[in-house]
């Protein structure tokens, strides 16, 4: 089952989402805020993080930049979470390090293709 790290502070966004990826087969662990995500990439090991980028402690470009210049974290995919959807943010989340990004709300279908494609590259 992969292990996915979902690193997002807002409580009713993280239960549904959680919620709906355990059902689709994925073993979810949280973290509520970018340090906490860095630090449970490093101690979970998860197979993919998807990461909110507008969180407390240390926002989600920033916890990215990390976890990408860390070896131990490196390889693991970031797919970035944002309610903002212009091309900037996008640019702007790929260029922190992020292997993909989606948009809130969250359309389930579509951010489980993406996860399935990351999952295809791990294997």
């Amino acid at each position: 089952m992969p292990k996915v790290l979902l690193v997002e502070d807002n409580e009713m966004n993280r239960d549904m989402l959680s919620r709906r990826l355990m059902r689709n087969g994925y073993d979810v662990v949280i973290a509520v805020n970018g340090q906490e995500g860095i630090d449970m990439a490093a101690s979970e090991r998860p197979d993919l993080i998807l990461m909110d980028m507008s969180l407390p402690v240390l926002d989600g470009w920033e916890a990215t930049r990390r976890l990408k210049a860390d070896p131990a974290t490196s390889s693991i995919p970031v797919i970035a979470l944002t309610a903002h959807a212009m091309d900037t943010d996008r640019e702007k989340a790929l260029a922190a390090g992020c292997d993909d990004f989606d948009t809130k709300p969250i359309e389930l279908p579509r951010l489980l293709e993406k996860m399935k494609a990351f999952a295809k590259h791990a294997s």
